[in-house]
């Protein structure tokens, strides 16, 4: 029997922060008190003196580029990185090479990960304009949900077709995530600075060419849509002020049928960074204002906004320093964001109960992942170390997404994840990750 006692913790659950121990055996938290004795002299004890334990964070979107894309990073290198960055679970989008738009090839990446994957999986069904019967084949049970791209994407997976669209929505009870830009808007605006740029148009105009109205039109449309159908809806990576007002906050998380996310970069960069960092912080949607960043960080506090996430998409070096209009759009962030958070609690931006909450319980509750982002015995024991006071510096040796890059490349953060245990495994320890991948499929309680 796999037997791990952790010591003195700050323990972060649930809206509380309590000092005690919690004892894993195998896969399971099975005690939770404030004082535990080893049950047996094959125990290990880690003493935390004081650290933050915390559930393993949720990423509900990642782009792992298997297969495929493996040039730029493979399951098992990016969940590498994440279980480095205290990430125990991740959902990876469609949009790999073939995209995952049938159930064949949505299981092949099931198959692929269930052999290589260092954190727990799930895998979105991708939606195009004519796959509905192959949408309306998707096992509730053990995937995440349908996504659907209403901006531009890689290959077939466009969805502008709006009786395609009315057909999906109205015909799943599955959660619907959206990435939400309207195209017409992005061409006609990409096509007015390429007039006066040609190709090589300054990164600083990316957030004008995908713009507030970009984005505003297409999820006002997709939260209309949902309401007139009655579909589940998860809006992907919001960016701008503009949108907030498009939910709500009166009613409890498990009562919504509309939710939001927003993503790390968008809390922390704003286009003031085009100057230095160029198109390392390319994204779609764009990285927008000051203004628009402190909208974001308000609806987060103020439950406007449900969740946060990554979008981690890596490319390499040399495609993001090609010009503008053919660099890709995505960066590496698993590694950095719950220490990005932890930082904005350090500046006193979010409580640490706060961070727990948007990047562990709710993600669990929304997707009805089992058994996972809460401290709760019977609960599958992914749990983070965080010490708030060891200062490390980003640099390229200790990057472990395959692009090696990152936007935080030099930064220097207060707090760093020590240890990071996925179904009761130290898989990660002071920068090392256990060889040995311990992921599990995720399962779902609908």
């Amino acid at each position: 029997m796999n037997t791990v006692l952790i010591k003195n913790a700050k323990i972060v659950n649930e809206g509380k922060i309590v000092l005690g121990d919690v004892l894993i055996e195998n896969e399971w938290i099975v005690e939770i008190a404030e004082n535990i004795s080893p049950k047996s002299p094959d125990c290990k004890i880690i003493e935390a003196e004081g650290q933050y334990l915390m559930p393993g964070a949720i990423d509900d979107q990642v782009h792992f580029r298997e297969p495929g894309l493996t040039h730029k990073g493979t399951i098992a290198s990016e969940s590498r990185a994440a279980v480095a960055g205290g990430i125990t679970s991740f959902i990876e989008q469609p949009n790999t090479v073939p995209n995952a738009i049938t159930q064949e090839l949505l299981e092949d990446k099931y198959q692929i990960a269930s052999t290589r994957s260092f954190a727990n999986y799930s895998f979105m069904m991708g939606g195009t304009n004519d796959n509905l019967e192959e949408l309306l084949k998707t096992n509730p049970k053990n995937v995440a949900g349908i996504k659907l791209f209403l901006g531009s994407s890689t290959g077939n997976m466009l969805v502008d077709n709006q009786e395609a669209l009315e057909k999906i929505f109205s015909s799943t009870k599955m959660l619907i995530a959206v990435h939400c830009e309207d195209e017409g808007t992005i061409r006609a605006n990409l096509e007015r600075y390429k007039a006066e740029f040609g190709e090589d148009i300054p990164v600083e105009y990316h957030h004008l060419i995908r713009s507030e109205e970009a984005c505003y039109l297409s999820s006002s449309k997709a939260i209309e849509l949902a309401k007139k159908t009655g579909a589940r809806l998860h809006v992907f990576h919001l960016s701008t002020a503009k949108e907030m007002a498009l939910f709500t906050n009166k009613i409890p998380l498990e009562e919504k049928q509309i939710t939001a996310e927003v993503c790390i970069h968008h809390l922390w960069f704003t286009d003031a960074d085009y100057k230095t960092k160029g198109n390392l912080i390319k994204w779609n949607p764009a990285v927008k204002t000051e203004a628009d960043r402190d909208a974001l960080w308000k609806a987060l506090l103020d439950d406007h906004i449900d969740v946060i996430a990554t979008d981690h998409a890596p490319h390499t070096l040399e495609e993001k320093q090609q010009v503008y209009t053919k660099a890709p759009s995505g960066g590496p962030l698993v590694q950095h964001a719950v220490v990005a958070m932890f930082e904005a609690h350090h500046q006193g931006k979010i409580s640490i109960e706060k961070i727990v909450e948007k990047m562990c319980h709710n993600p669990a509750k929304i997707f009805k992942i089992e058994k996972r982002g809460f401290i709760k015995k019977g609960y599958y024991a992914d749990l983070v170390l965080v010490d708030t006071a060891m200062p490390w510096n980003v640099k390229k040796e200790n990057i472990l997404a395959q692009c090696g890059w990152s936007p935080f490349e030099g930064y220097n953060f207060k707090s760093r994840i020590t240890h990071t245990f996925v179904n009761g495994n130290l898989v990660y320890h002071n920068f090392k990750v256990n060889d040995q991948p311990f992921g599990k499929r995720l399962l779902f309680d609908r």
